[in-house]
């Protein structure tokens, strides 16, 4: 079992930034896949950006490309995102999620691909 706790949200104007946190516990994240959801009022969670296991490859959706980072800190057992040049439209409750062995751009970017999920954290931008 994998704990995740994500951490960093909050209410920023548009231009500025934001880095999210994703700790966990239980198991060490060096096997998993950890990716980031978001899931705005009204629509599908949605696939923002992933990191293989092992910290290789990474992978974004287009919106987010150029402005968002993604990263882990295996020693700490954590996963970031840090995200830039924020837009109105990156308002979401942003989720941090684990995945045993992932590293395919294809199935990263698929929600049913990880086990284990955060609670969420709130991330507003301002106009």
């Amino acid at each position: 079992q994998v704990q995740l706790v994500e951490s960093g949200g909050g209410l920023v104007q548009a231009g500025g930034s934001l880095r999210l946190s994703c700790a966990a516990s239980g198991r060490t994240i060096y096997y998993y896949g950890m990716g980031w959801f978001r899931q705005a009022p009204g629509k599908e969670r949605e696939f923002v950006a992933a990191i293989a296991y092992r910290g290789g490859d990474t992978f974004y959706t287009d919106s987010v490309k150029d402005r968002f980072i993604i990263g882990r800190e295996n020693a700490e057992n954590t996963a970031y995102l840090q995200m830039n040049i924020l837009k109105p439209e990156d308002t979401a409750v942003y989720y941090c999620a684990a995945s045993y062995g992932a590293s395919g751009s294809s199935t990263m970017r698929r929600a049913d691909s990880y086990a284990y999920w955060g609670q969420g954290t709130q991330v507003t931008v301002s106009s």
